[in-house]
């Protein structure tokens, strides 16, 4: 049996990017360089699959989407989920195994499952009119892929707004070679809510989100009376964090693990118990503060790949990001808080290693206003950064549009589904690829490549998903060793549905 490590996944990445095909030279434009594009079922994408380092294991999953009814704190809600809960089953795997994981559609619409943060094959990326056929209700698809990027990450539909319903649950690729030492490991997942209550659906939230807010008044300062809510839309939501403007959609509830702080999941251990939580925002269209009461925490991972370590006192998550952090406990009762950012509401868990009252469901804790961290302010561990190295090619991806007239695009363009490739961006096997995110919007957008990791600026961090300020540009490269097509679009689900979403596409 092989053994395997963080270092020889990389190394091996390195080594199937090559596969006898020479990169261009010179910088590519939009246009990128000439040629066919490569579809997800060219030979090329089971070479590169072929190529990964294997365990030889394969684990069975079988993931039923369905319509059930779930409880939130004694509200009930009809919904959407996987294996009627909320957050759906956690799958965990070691780095190198084989997932084999059969989706069973039995809900009334055509669903897939995208595998977040995964450099699968192409074939497996689960995003219809680009990688495969969406799944019929009634029908079964399976997911086969070997898994060989360690880290915290997560699964959900990229069909409409599914996403903003309930189907969604983390996937954990264990490391082989686990350098970290921890007593307990909890997995914790945010989420904002709207599906069910009081009759809303995300579908019903979209189609009033198009309007837009022509008549003004949007993102503009709100004195004392903070976020006001105008139907399924929220006016005023401001953070300095964010740049502004801090979000589109009112969501009447924040959840921490599938639980609202009316009714938290509690989490329980041992006093001075060294703890790993693996921070997942599954949120549609909220950044979450995180802190946890009377504790300072230690960021050892974004995205599933590690960084120095950080000591801060909460961090920050745009919805597709993911942190992991390490906490020694005292000995109490404590509060983990997810503030829904620049909204004025909050999620809460409880934490207990001893006796004493359970905190109440508002609170702060003084760790939410003390030293929170930016992705963009850590650096890579020196064993995940990539090489420098001048790019092949670049591409400049213009974040536009406005709440006003709601017309999210990439370069002033929106994602067409029936032509997907129009527009890509393309790139070659074996290129160091440059992409700089300008957002010349005032709105932040968390920016989500696929079947990718990218390196954040000289010496950042490794991630997939990154929160992009506006009016900031953010330069990031990866190296092109993934052939295919691959989505890069904004997480917010009601932006990129509507438009804010492209394809980075390799020629053949």
């Amino acid at each position: 049996m092989p053994k395997f490590s963080r270092r020889s996944f990389i190394g091996a990445g390195l080594a199937v990017s090559g596969l006898g095909l020479t990169a261009a030279c010179g910088r590519s434009g939009a246009s990128g360089p000439s040629g066919a594009l490569v579809k997800p079922t060219d030979s090329i994408v089971d070479a590169v699959e072929k190529e990964r380092p294997a365990s030889g294991k394969e684990r069975a999953f079988t993931l039923r989407a369905a319509e059930t009814e779930l409880d939130l704190g004694g509200r009930t809600v009809r919904t959407w989920s996987y294996g009627d809960a909320l957050p759906g089953r956690e799958l965990r795997l070691t780095a190198g195994d084989t997932i084999k994981a059969t989706l069973e559609n039995r809900l009334p619409d055509p669903t897939s499952v995208h595998w977040h943060g995964l450099a699968m094959r192409n074939d497996m990326d689960g995003v219809p009119s680009v990688t495969q056929a969406p799944v019929k209700p009634g029908e079964d698809f399976t997911y086969r892929f070997i898994v060989d990027t360690p880290g915290t990450h997560w699964f959900h539909p990229h069909v409409g707004t599914q996403i903003d319903r309930g189907l969604y649950a983390p996937i954990i690729v264990e490391d082989p070679d686990e350098p970290l030492a921890y007593d307990e490991e909890w997995v914790v997942m945010l989420d904002d809510w709207l599906d069910g209550v009081d009759g809303a659906t995300p579908d019903d939230v979209l189609d009033e989100v198009r309007g837009g807010m022509d008549h003004g008044g949007h993102g503009m300062g709100h004195g004392d009376e903070g976020p006001m809510r105008m139907g399924a839309m929220l006016m005023g939501a401001s953070s300095d964090l964010l740049g502004g403007d801090a979000g589109d959609v009112y969501y009447p509830v924040h959840l921490v693990d599938g639980r609202p702080g009316a009714d938290p999941r509690t989490f329980s251990a041992k006093p001075g118990a060294r703890v790993r939580i693996r921070l997942v925002n599954a949120g549609g269209d909220t950044a979450y503060r995180v802190a946890l009461g009377g504790h300072r925490m230690t960021v050892t991972h974004t995205d599933g790949y590690p960084v120095e370590h950080r000591e801060v006192d909460a961090v920050l998550l745009g919805m597709g990001e993911r942190y992991d952090v390490l906490v020694t406990l005292e000995d109490g009762v404590f509060p983990l808080v997810a503030l829904a950012e620049g909204k004025d509401m909050t999620g809460m868990a409880v934490v207990r290693t001893g006796s004493g009252e359970a905190p109440k469901e508002d609170v702060r804790p003084d760790e939410l206003d003390g030293e929170v961290v930016h992705a963009t302010e850590l650096a890579a561990d020196p064993q995940v950064r990539l090489e420098r190295r001048s790019p092949e090619a670049e591409h400049e991806i213009e974040l536009t549009g406005s709440m006003a007239a709601y017309d999210w695009a990439l370069n002033g363009r929106r994602f067409d589904r029936e032509d997907p490739t129009r527009g890509a961006f393309k790139v070659e096997q074996g290129q160091r690829v440059r992409l700089v995110f300008k957002n010349s919007t005032k709105m932040w957008h968390p920016m989500h490549l696929h079947g990718h990791t990218f390196q954040v600026g000289k010496d950042g961090p490794r991630k997939d998903t990154l929160i992009v300020l506006p009016g900031r540009s953010v330069e990031v490269e990866f190296d092109a060793d993934n052939p295919g097509r691959w989505l890069v679009h904004c997480h917010n689900i009601y932006h990129g549905e509507v438009g804010m979403m492209g394809l980075v596409a390799y020629t053949a």
